[in-house]
C-alpha cells in the first residue's frame, strides 16, 4: 500500500498532513542543505555568535574530559521531569535573581518547547470526560505559528484582534485589547509569547499584570512563552521584568541560547503541572535527553549564564534588529510597508497595508527565487474573523549571516516592485 492511499488514523489524521510548522522545517532543511545558494530569512535558527561559539567548545572540551559528565550526558536515562542537578540548579539561579519561591519540584525539562507546548495544550484544553470542551485562549494575535496544529482536536484555540499603535518613522506596535477581551466557561488557559515570535512584540509589565489578575479572577492558568525572555538568552531590548507565580506556567527553552539541536525545553510551574507532565513524559519517551541540561549546569550554578547573554547575546541581536530594519527601509523605499517595533526575539514583523497579492503568493514568489520568508497567515491561530491584515504580513528573520539577510531583503524590495 502506497503512503498516498494508506488510511492513518483520526491521531494520524491530524498529524500527518501538511502544516506550517512542516512547511517552515521543510523550509530551513532545504535552505540548510543548499548552503550559500539559499537566503534564509524565514527560519528559527539562532545567530552563530563568535564568543560564544567559543564558550561551547570549550565546554565540549571539559565533558570529553569527564568521565562523570559524559557519563551523565549519556550513559543514563534520567528522571522524567528531568536532569536533577540541573533543575536544582535553575531553581536556585530563578531564587536568587527574582526571589521566587520555587524548588526543583517546581522545573520539568521537556524535548523541546515545543513538547512541552503539546502536552501542556492538551492536558488542559480539549474533550473532557462529562462531554464539555475547553479552549486555550490567545489575548492577542499574531501567535506563534508552532501553537496552531498542536491540539488534538481541531479549534483548540480562540484568539482576538490587538490594537495597533502607530508609532512615528514606520513602525507599529501591538497591544492587547483589553475592552473586548474575555474568559469564558469554555477556557482552559491563557497563553501568550514574551518577547513575541513572530513580532518581537514583548507585552509591557502593566499587560501582563493585568492578564494573571484576569486568569487568577477566572481561576485559569496564565502560560507565558518565554523562549527569547530573562534570565537567558535575554533577547530583549525593552522593559520587561520577569514574572512568576504559582498561577503561571512559564516555558523557556535553551535553543535561542545556542542550542537548539539539544531539544531542552524548560517548564517552570506549580507542581500539580510539573507532576502531570513528568508522568506524561515517562508514558511518551521514559525521559528527556540530558545532553542541553549537562551541558549549561555550571553556568546555571555559577550564575555565568546571565553574564553570557547579557554581554554577548543581547548586544549582538539588539544590533542586528537595528541594521536590518535600515537596510529593509532601503530596500522597501516607495513601497508602503511598515514594521513592528523590535522589542525582542530575532524578526521584523513587515506589515504591507494594501498587499495586491497574498502573504503566501509573495512567500511562494520568493522562495522561487531562493529567498525563504514565512507567509504571516500561519500567525493567527484560533482568529475566527476575517481580517485582512493576517494576509499583509511576513516574518523576516535577521539572525543569520548580514550578507544573507541584506541580500534576501533586496530580493523582497524587488518582488514588491513588481506588484506596484
Amino acid at each position: 500500500m502506497s503512503y498516498m492511499t494508506r488510511k492513518w488514523s483520526k491521531f494520524g489524521e491530524r498529524f500527518a498532513r501538511p502544516t506550517g510548522a512542516a512547511e517552515l522545517m521543510e523550509d530551513l532543511g532545504i535552505a540548510t542543505a543548499a548552503g550559500n545558494e539559499a537566503l534564509l530569512l524565514g527560519g528559527g535558527n539562532p545567530g552563530k555568535i563568535p564568543e560564544i561559539q567559543s564558550l561551547f567548545r570549550s565546554r565540549l572540551a571539559d565533558i570529553a574530559a569527564s568521565d562523570v559528565s559524559t557519563d551523565q550526558m549519556f550513559g543514563n536515562y534520567p528522571h522524567p521531569k528531568g536532569d536533577v542537578a540541573f533543575r536544582k540548579a535553575l531553581a536556585e539561579l530563578l531564587k536568587r535573581e527574582y526571589g521566587w519561591q520555587l524548588s526543583a519540584d517546581n522545573i520539568a525539562l521537556t524535548a523541546g518547547s515545543q513538547t512541552g507546548f503539546f502536552l501542556l495544550f492538551n492536558m488542559l484544553a480539549g474533550e473532557f470526560s462529562d462531554g464539555s470542551v475547553k479552549r486555550i485562549l490567545l489575548p492577542a494575535t499574531p501567535e506563534y505559528a508552532g501553537y496552531t496544529d498542536i491540539g488534538l482536536m481541531e479549534n483548540l484555540f480562540v484568539s482576538q484582534r490587538p490594537e495597533i499603535e502607530d508609532h512615528p518613522d514606520g513602525f507599529f506596535k501591538y497591544h492587547v485589547n483589553f475592552d473586548t477581551l474575555k474568559i469564558n466557561e469554555d477556557i482552559a488557559a491563557l497563553c501568550i509569547s514574551r518577547p513575541t515570535n513572530p513580532t518581537g512584540n514583548v507585552i509591557t509589565d502593566e499587560e501582563l499584570q493585568q492578564l494573571d489578575e484576569m486568569a487568577r479572577r477566572a481561576d485559569v492558568p496564565l502560560i507565558v512563552d518565554n523562549a527569547y525572555g530573562l534570565p537567558f538568552p535575554r533577547i530583549v531590548f525593552s522593559k520587561a521584568t520577569p514574572f512568576w507565580n504559582d498561577n503561571v506556567v512559564l516555558c523557556r527553552s535553551l535553543s535561542k541560547l545556542g542550542l537548539p539541536e539539544v531539544r531542552t525545553g524548560i517548564i517552570v510551574a506549580n507542581e500539580e503541572f510539573i507532576e502531570a507532565l513528568s508522568n506524561m513524559t515517562a508514558v511518551q519517551s521514559l525521559a528527556v535527553t540530558s545532553a542541553g541540561a549537562v551541558f549549561v549546569q555550571p553556568w546555571l550554578e555559577s550564575g555565568e549564564i546571565i553574564d553570557i547573554s547579557r554581554r554577548y547575546i543581547t548586544p549582538f541581536y539588539k544590533h542586528k534588529s537595528q541594521v536590518a530594519c535600515q537596510i529593509l527601509k532601503r530596500e522597501l523605499d516607495g513601497i508602503p510597508f511598515k514594521i513592528h517595533i523590535p522589542e525582542g526575539a530575532f524578526f521584523l514583523w513587515l506589515w504591507l497595508p494594501g498587499l495586491p497579492i497574498s502573504s503566501h503568493d509573495l512567500y511562494r514568489r520568493l522562495k522561487a527565487r531562493d529567498v525563504f520568508v514565512m507567509s504571516g497567515h500561519h500567525f493567527f491561530p484560533g482568529l475566527k474573523e476575517s481580517w485582512s491584515h493576517r494576509d499583509e504580513c511576513l516574518r523576516l528573520s535577521y539572525s543569520q549571516d548580514s550578507a544573507v539577510v541584506e541580500e534576501g531583503m533586496k530580493l523582497i524590495g524587488e518582488e514588491l516592485r513588481k506588484l506596484y
